[in-house]
């Protein structure tokens, strides 16, 4: 029987469990050249255990920022540094994914270029705060995409997955969830458009079948996966008929058979109502290939998932962060360290690179 110890294949790439490091942001990375560090090295390299590690989400272009301290994959500097984490991580056996991000309008003037507004499919202002300067500050007005502005970013997608490749990366995962841009694209609540990329949700899916065309141009499909979240409503985002627009981009992206679908199915805290876990059964439902399960999952609940073939993998976040051995504390039945929340996001090696290993515990 299948369980989070099995080996297994995920696409073409072997995975050695079932048990997957979720895209974490963790702000560490340089804030002038978005540049990962070297403390991040060490942090992967700690977590090379996972069956398959999915990077923090990495901006394709300049455009794409809206966080402190996030890094990118556009620059010479970033793929080598990349390059780096890449090689430590297959030194101990594992395997990563880098997630390929663009804000879109969840962001401000103070991280574009040129103190631009943040792109957007339509000019409405998110309602959530974005935080620099030692402070929280409403999201800036973004500016609707032009044509040619699609145009643009749909070849950087292009080439932040080349300098994926060049960087060493076992695959890369299209972040189309959480209401980030390609997410901003499916739902009608942020994509008031009235062309060729707006309206139906033939129109609304053209973004980002755009954008995983432009991917598929430079990784196989086997080596593509895709993240999506059709019941969150994070980064103020919605949708009047999600069972409805959702279905019909999974069926969709079937036809391009992907590595798998990594589905963010629940948010930490946030409670799920008995309709949205019936829109996540049919929606799962839907999906033919490897289904990657995301949401407040535990050890158990992990294992059930696994065993009954509702899910092939699980991918944990939050127990990541404080447990870089997650998978021998889960083989042998250990306690968890606990998590420092404070840490969570900026700082130094505290929180980062400094928790211990089970065995450390026992010394």
């Amino acid at each position: 029987m299948t369980d989070l110890f099995s080996t297994g294949i995920v696409g073409d790439t072997d995975v050695k469990n079932r048990i997957f490091m979720a895209p974490l942001t963790r702000s560490r990375a340089d804030d002038a050249t978005d540049e990962p560090t070297d403390m991040s090295i060490t942090y992967y390299e700690q977590r090379a255990s996972s069956g398959l590690i999915v990077s923090e989400a990495t901006q394709i272009n300049p455009q794409g920022k809206g966080y402190i301290c996030t890094p990118g994959i556009y620059t010479v500097e970033q793929v080598q540094k990349w390059r780096e984490i890449n090689e430590a991580v297959h030194a101990k056996g594992g395997k990563i994914y880098l997630q390929l991000w663009h804000v879109g309008r969840i962001s401000h003037t103070h991280f574009q270029p040129e103190g631009n507004k943040p792109l957007a499919p339509s000019a409405i202002t998110p309602d959530i705060d974005v935080f620099f300067d030692g402070k929280k500050q409403p999201a800036s007005e973004p500016q609707a995409m032009t044509i040619e502005q699609i145009e643009q970013t749909v070849e950087d997608y292009r080439l932040a997955a080349k300098n994926a490749e060049r960087a060493g990366f076992d695959g890369v995962e299209i972040h189309a969830a959480n209401g980030y841009l390609i997410d901003q694209f499916l739902r009608d609540k942020t994509n008031k458009r009235d062309d060729e990329y707006g309206g139906s949700v033939e129109n609304r899916m053209r973004f980002l079948s755009r954008v995983t065309d432009a991917v598929l141009s430079v990784w196989p499909a086997e080596k593509v996966g895709i993240r999506l979240s059709p019941i969150g409503n994070q980064n103020d985002i919605a949708d009047s008929d999600p069972l409805t627009a959702f279905t019909y981009y999974i069926q969709r992206l079937n036809d391009y058979r992907l590595a798998y679908l990594h589905m963010v199915e629940r948010f930490p805290g946030m409670p799920t109502s008995n309709k949205d876990l019936k829109i996540q059964e049919s929606l799962r439902n839907t999906w033919k290939g490897f289904y990657i399960a995301n949401g407040d999952y535990d050890y158990l609940s992990a294992q059930v998932a696994v065993k009954s073939g509702y899910a092939d993998a699980v991918t944990f976040g939050r127990p990541y962060i404080a447990n870089p051995d997650l998978v021998e504390r889960f083989e042998a039945g250990a306690e968890l360290n606990e998590q420092d929340q404070d840490t969570f996001y900026g700082g130094d090696e505290k929180g980062y690179i400094d928790y211990p290993f089970m065995n450390e515990n026992d010394m």
